[in-house]
């Protein structure tokens, strides 16, 4: 079953300061794709085998934890990595669009340098900006919705944790965000993997600390792990 959040919707009441709230801001698993196409936003991309083992990979870490609020994309791959987490957790899913993937004018097409959608010299403005970018949603968008998502996730579970479960590139530039570092970057080195968990402590209405964790990672293909690898010790904490 899944609900709807409206934006801006909150938990009521002031927040205590001191208050700890912990979301889990989730990557969707593998998805069926033979063709390589860049889906984006595009409907109709669904969770492979390998996928839907991901996600309950997943869901049998998150069992013991404190969660009381289960949140996803509205695309079908981030709903389906959502659904076994919130059946062993005995909660609905709700729907927050502020999850969904990054737009890109290169949605249903292959990408590549010398095949693909780069080959065909129509397509070479879009590649005219790396910084903003100018083949897609502007970083600093997805940051303004990505940060109100995980506000109104940290509201609906207030002193306990959430889950959301987004998308590879909005998670990434909101953490870089988070972290104080340059959102422009090289996608090859961005360290969230599939199935991979980007955890947010909040105190009060402030983030405190950032870590990250792949519960999944023995079931990630080899291939995909080049750039994301494993973080031990303990989440990066900010000043109080």
């Amino acid at each position: 079953m899944t609900s709807e959040v409206t934006k801006g919707a909150g938990g009521g009441g002031a927040a205590r300061d001191g208050e700890i709230t912990v979301v889990h801001l989730m990557r969707h698993g593998e998805v069926h794709n033979p063709e390589g196409v860049l889906y984006g936003r595009r409907p109709g991309y669904h969770l492979s085998e390998l996928g839907r083992a991901m996600a309950d990979r997943v869901a049998e870490h998150l069992a013991g934890r404190d969660i009381t609020h289960v949140v996803a994309s509205p695309l079908e791959r981030a709903q389906e990595t959502a659904a076994p987490i919130a059946k062993v957790l005995g909660l609905d899913i709700a729907t927050d669009e502020r999850l969904i993937e990054a737009g890109n004018v290169f949605e249903g097409k292959t990408f590549g340098v010398g095949d693909g959608a780069l080959k065909h010299p129509g397509n070479w403005k879009y590649l005219t900006n790396p910084f903003r970018p100018s083949w897609g949603e502007p970083y600093i968008e997805q940051v303004v919705r990505m940060m109100a998502a995980l506000g109104a996730a940290r509201d609906a579970a207030r002193g306990h944790e959430a889950v959301c479960v987004s998308h590879q590139l909005p998670i990434w530039v909101v953490r870089s965000f988070a972290e104080r570092r340059r959102l422009w970057h090289d996608p090859r080195k961005r360290q969230c993997t599939l199935a991979s968990l980007t955890t947010f402590t909040f105190r009060g209405e402030k983030v405190v600390s950032v870590g990250y964790s792949e519960p999944a990672r023995d079931l990630v293909p080899r291939h995909l792990l080049a750039g994301a690898k494993p973080v031990k010790g303990k989440p990066k904490a900010f000043g109080a």
